[in-house]
């Protein structure tokens, strides 16, 4: 009930704040027989971490991951599994003005409200350095996933603020420091530019992240309550700062007609994805197809009205070393979120419907 944990079968929950001493998380349900080490895991909070570039916070911090438990001999046991990534660059006193005011667009009025008391140093709980563990937690899944059906994770930056940045290839997201799948130097540029007059101007943007899930096996999802897009959905919206989800065609959907939204079927293969790889609820074989908007950053430096704990009327301007964007590094969490799904859905189906044999082939 108190919202810390993640998924039915395979488990995550978080502990920690951005300023605490570590952050990370206990994983439950991961099936045992793993091959299992931190080298597995790092790779994936390299992508994420901060410091990475001058378009992201400057916080440094290695986002070293450590195995706890769980794992005997390079292999998982079945037993929970805790990972933990130790804190090491806070600076708390950039903090020391907010302590009684509330930062508009933020979590600290409604956090206030909700428990009576708050942790305003980087947003305690509230803040996206609590993806760290679930981006850990997310390698564990993507691992196994990829050894029982070959699913592999893909994501990239589609837009920035008004720049749209159209794919290319999935060749070029490691080559730049936005996640976007383009070869275009001079779009790149642009981008660059744009991020550095928003942190001389102390002001953010917001941006599009694509996500896209390979080789899914077909039968994963319910009918009914627990469909595959609506707990996708749910699992992107848990991310900071996500505002809104499309899957397959999303929002374009309300534009087309049935004649070209419903995906045909042959025997070579479906004609589209507009269904983003879910039908009724229950994944096609198809590859999975996710969208999100993420808001721009509350945190910032341009001083606005707000209110503090006593009801007076305040300006507030945000010192911490904050994103101007958020979206440049959450290409890993989305990918992360969708395969934390995908996983528990994955068990769902092997519980239930494991031994189902159909004569129909599976088509893609």
């Amino acid at each position: 009930m108190s919202g810390n944990s993640f998924g039915k079968l395979f488990t995550v929950t978080t502990f920690g704040e951005s300023h605490g001493p570590a952050i990370g998380c206990v994983i439950d349900g991961c099936p045992p027989g793993l091959v299992l080490s931190e080298a597995d895991i790092q790779p994936d909070l390299d992508r994420r971490k901060p410091g990475t570039s001058r378009h992201v916070t400057q916080r440094q911090e290695a986002d070293t991951v450590d195995i706890l438990s769980g794992v005997y001999e390079g292999k998982t046991t079945g037993t929970p599994i805790m990972l933990i990534i130790r804190n090491q660059d806070q600076r708390s006193k950039d903090y020391g003005n907010i302590v009684e005011s509330f930062r508009p667009g933020h979590a600290d009025y409604t956090y206030w409200h909700k428990y009576g008391v708050r942790d305003p140093r980087g947003g305690g709980r509230s803040s996206a350095r609590l993806t760290a563990p679930v981006v850990g937690a997310a390698a564990v899944a993507k691992k196994w996933l990829h050894q029982q059906y070959g699913t592999v994770f893909m994501g990239c930056m589609s837009q920035l603020g008004d720049i749209v940045v159209p794919f290319q290839a999935w060749e070029h997201v490691p080559d730049n420091p936005f996640f976007a799948a383009t070869g275009d130097l001079d779009l790149i540029a642009r981008m660059e530019a744009a991020m550095d007059d928003l942190r001389r101007d102390g002001d953010s943007i917001g941006a599009r992240i694509d996500v896209v899930a390979k080789n899914i096996p077909v039968g994963l999802g319910q009918p009914i309550y627990d469909k595959l897009d609506a707990d996708i959905a749910y699992a992107m919206m848990g991310i900071n700062a996500v505002k809104g989800v499309e899957i397959g065609a999303g929002f374009r959907s309300v534009a087309q007609r049935g004649s070209e939204h419903g995906d045909e079927l042959t025997l070579e293969g479906f004609v589209g994805n507009n269904a983003g790889g879910v039908l009724g609820g229950i994944s096609t074989g198809q590859d999975i197809t996710v969208s999100i908007a993420i808001k721009p950053t509350s945190s910032i430096r341009t001083p606005r009205r707000s209110i503090d704990k006593a009801g007076n009327p305040v300006l507030v301007e945000t010192f911490g070393r904050h994103d101007p964007c958020v979206g440049i590094r959450a290409t890993p969490i989305a990918e992360a979120m969708l395969a934390l799904v995908l996983i528990d859905h994955a068990l769902m189906q092997r519980a239930q419907c494991g031994d189902v044999r159909v004569d129909t082939p599976k088509i893609a």
